[in-house]
């Protein structure tokens, strides 16, 4: 999900396509390896769709972990590791790697040609960008006629995970009869959580009536008054709840459940926070923190959270030069190994910030990229346009013959995606 707003609201460059067989985000583990470099080559493994890497029925496999919800530990999260297992050992290498993409399509006008990458690729996810002002049912057509065409694993379907940017303001993909204009992030944090957290789970029905599954939102990003809408990315669209980690934390908290009470999906984002950037890394390259650290407070609403149950948190493209000045946080071990999953102990799924089109990565290849991200530790790339993920998906492929600890990486996203997908009632198992 990635709901960063360019310099003027621009959708999301990526078409949603109706007849796209996906299945499943994945979410890569955490701290393999280095960087790729800029301008290094990638082997292209197009055709290798084997089994490398597919666990037989029965066998032992890495231990899967929890989805980072409040019940990840009850009894129901066995059902889950039992459905979960039992997918991932009827997956094709290319399926599992297909499991790690969420690829954009419009919200209004699905590409045919970008729905059929999707497909072909096996995409598990698709992100509706743009905008639309259709309304609930049109969008409901719309998402229903790719929906089906998700892949099937033991004859069974692996759902589809479909997720847009609805925050409100300026960055509300879906718009039209069924749904509410919704306030900007200064507004709704001007409101009583009790408040928020009623109309969040109003909001969340319509998205759900609309067949989406997952809202890439809340903003938990603090931008503090002194930077106010010289902070482009975030402030100039009054995107943030407050300009202290306090209003933030509780506002973050009242929307994430909301949606959780109607059973959409939510995503933190963007960790470890662009609230001190000047720069937007949609639209302007080496964007750099140089205030925030580990231990700061405006880590609070990431925290508090993941402390909550949050399954899904989104990993910036800035460099944070107090917590890993040599890479940017999608492609550092120490901001998504150490610090997301160590020191805040998030078990969901990490997903990407657009990767597929931002300036901030257009120094690496689509293939290094994607290699870059798995290997520090990130679960689900997400990218506005699906033209990039075969290159993506052929890089990963090829490394997972290679490498059998990152292939185990690997299989260990796309174990936290299938859970996703269990506890959202998108997978089914006999």
């Amino acid at each position: 999900m990635r709901i960063r707003v360019r310099q003027r609201p621009r959708s999301r460059r990526t078409a949603l396509r109706t007849g796209v067989p996906l299945t499943t985000l994945a979410l890569a583990v955490a701290g393999c390896g280095a960087s790729v470099t800029p301008g290094a080559t990638t082997t292209s493994l197009r055709n290798t769709v084997a089994t490398q890497g597919t666990p037989t029925p029965g066998a032992t496999s890495p231990t899967p972990s929890p989805t980072g919800t409040a019940t990840a530990h009850t009894a129901p999260m066995a059902t889950a590791t039992s459905c979960t297992d039992q997918t991932l050992a009827g997956m094709t290498t290319a399926q599992r790697v297909g499991q790690l993409f969420m690829g954009g399509v419009n919200a209004a006008k699905p590409d045919q040609a970008q729905l059929r990458i999707l497909r072909d690729n096996h995409v598990g996810s698709v992100m509706l960008t743009g905008r639309s002002s259709a309304g609930t049912a049109a969008t409901r057509k719309i998402v229903d006629g790719f929906r089906g065409q998700a892949d099937r694993v033991g004859g069974k379907q692996v759902g589809l995970v479909v997720a847009t940017d609805q925050e409100g303001g300026k960055v509300q993909v879906l718009n039209g009869p069924g749904f509410s204009a919704m306030p900007n992030g200064v507004t709704q944090g001007k409101k009583s959580t009790t408040m928020l957290r009623a109309e969040a789970a109003i909001w969340a029905q319509q998205l759900k009536r609309a067949g989406v599954d997952l809202n890439l939102a809340p903003v938990a990003d603090v931008v503090p008054a002194s930077l106010g809408t010289r902070n482009i990315p975030i402030g100039s669209f009054q995107r943030e709840y407050g300009n202290t980690p306090g209003p933030v934390t509780s506002h973050t908290g009242a929307f994430a459940a909301g949606f959780k009470q109607s059973g959409v999906m939510t995503t933190l984002k963007h960790f470890p926070g662009l609230g001190q950037v000047i720069g937007n890394t949609d639209t302007t390259a080496n964007v750099v923190d140089s205030v925030t650290t580990s231990t700061s407070a405006s880590l609070d609403p990431f925290k508090s959270g993941i402390q909550a149950g949050s399954p899904f948190v989104m990993v910036s493209s800035a460099t944070y030069n107090k917590i890993d000045a040599q890479h940017i946080a999608a492609f550092s071990p120490t901001v998504i190994g150490q610090l997301l999953r160590g020191q805040m102990g998030f078990k969901g799924v990490v997903i990407s910030d657009d990767i597929g089109n931002a300036v901030a990565v257009r120094s690496f290849t689509p293939a290094q990229r994607a290699l870059n991200f798995t290997s520090a530790g990130g679960d689900m790339i997400l990218t506005v346009r699906p033209d990039v993920i075969p290159a993506m998906a052929q890089a990963i492929q090829t490394r997972m013959g290679q490498d059998a600890s990152y292939r185990a990486k690997i299989d260990a996203s796309v174990r936290r995606i299938l859970d996703a997908k269990h506890n959202a009632g998108l997978l089914q198992c006999s």
